[in-house]
C-alpha cells in the first residue's frame, strides 16, 4: 500500500531514488497512485531540501548507489537465482557453445551446466570460471581483459577484441537493472558496451534477472533490450512489468521455483 500523507511518500520517494533509481515523473505517479502534478510538488520539495537533484522528466538521488559486490550478491534471492539458473540451463544441448557473462545468477547456471556434455563455455565472469574449473566434459575459455573486483568479471579492449574471433549458440547475460524503456542497467559504460557485443556474436540470447531486478535503475548505463531477447525471472515478478516487457517484443520464460519451468 503507498504511504499516506505528503511527508511519508517524499521520504519513500527519496529511499526509493537511492536504493532502486527509481524518480521518474511516470514511475512514481503509478508507484504511489497519485497524480504527476502531485509528484512534481514532491520532487521541486525534495529538490528546495538537497535531497534530491531535478532531472528531465524526474530526479535522481545526490549519492550515487553503491554497486554491492558479487560476494555479497551471491546469497540474495538464492532460490530464485538457482530456479532461473535450472531452467536457462534446460536450454543448453550437447555440443553447444554459450558465452557467460559474469554476475551471481549466470555463475550459478555455469554450476548447472557442469552436467551438460560436450560443451564449450566462453565467459567474462571469474565465478563461471571456478565453478567449471574441474567440470569433466566442459571446455573453457576466458575473454580476458580488465577484471573489475567488485563484480569479479572482465571488461575492457582485450575481452572486446577476443569477441570478434568468436560466436556463439546462445548468451546468457546478467544486469543490475531490467527496465523496459532502458534495458539493461549496469554501473559503467564497459559493461554494457561488452553486454552489446556479446549478444551480437550469439545466435539466441538470454537475460538472467530475478524479480527484484526488474524495474529497476540503480545506475546510469544501459545496453538495449532488443526484441526476440528472452528474459528468464521468477514467479514473484511483477505482472505489469512482464506484460510490458513482452508488448516490447521480448519473451518471458517464469522459472519454477520448486523445480523446473513454468
Amino acid at each position: 500500500m503507498p504511504p499516506r500523507g505528503s511527508r511519508a511518500r517524499r521520504d519513500e520517494i527519496v529511499r526509493l531514488a537511492t536504493t532502486s533509481g527509481l524518480a521518474s515523473v511516470e514511475e512514481l505517479s503509478h508507484a504511489f497512485d497519485v497524480t504527476a502534478s502531485t509528484i512534481r510538488r514532491d520532487l521541486a520539495q525534495l529538490t528546495a531540501e538537497g535531497r534530491l537533484a531535478r532531472t528531465y522528466g524526474g530526479a535522481m538521488a545526490l549519492s550515487a548507489h553503491p554497486e554491492t559486490s558479487l560476494r555479497q550478491r551471491i546469497g540474495e534471492a538464492f532460490g530464485a537465482k538457482r530456479a532461473i539458473a535450472r531452467s536457462a540451463a534446460a536450454l543448453v544441448r550437447p555440443g553447444e557453445t554459450v558465452l557467460l557473462d559474469a554476475g551471481s545468477t549466470v555463475g550459478a547456471l555455469a554450476h548447472e551446466l557442469r552436467a551438460v556434455p560436450g560443451i564449450t563455455v566462453v565467459t567474462t565472469g571469474l565465478t563461471a570460471l571456478g565453478e567449471l574449473s574441474d567440470a569433466e566434459g566442459v571446455t573453457v575459455h576466458c575473454l580476458g581483459g580488465t577484471l573489475r573486483p567488485v563484480s569479479q568479471g572482465f571488461v575492457g579492449p582485450l575481452a572486446e577484441a577476443a569477441l570478434e574471433h568468436l560466436s556463439f549458440d546462445r548468451a546468457f547475460l546478467g544486469a543490475d537493472g531490467v527496465t523496459t524503456d532502458g534495458g539493461l542497467c549496469e554501473a559503467e559504460l564497459a559493461q554494457t558496451r561488452l553486454k552489446e557485443l556479446m549478444a551480437r556474436r550469439a545466435s539466441a540470447v538470454y537475460v538472467l534477472a530475478h524479480a527484484d531486478k526488474l524495474g529497476r535503475r540503480p545506475f546510469h548505463a544501459w545496453a538495449r533490450l532488443e526484441p526476440g531477447w528472452t528474459l528468464i525471472t521468477d514467479p514473484a515478478a511483477d505482472t505489469a512489468q512482464l506484460a510490458a516487457l513482452r508488448g516490447s517484443g521480448v519473451t518471458v520464460t517464469v522459472a519454477d521455483t520448486t523445480d523446473g519451468v513454468a
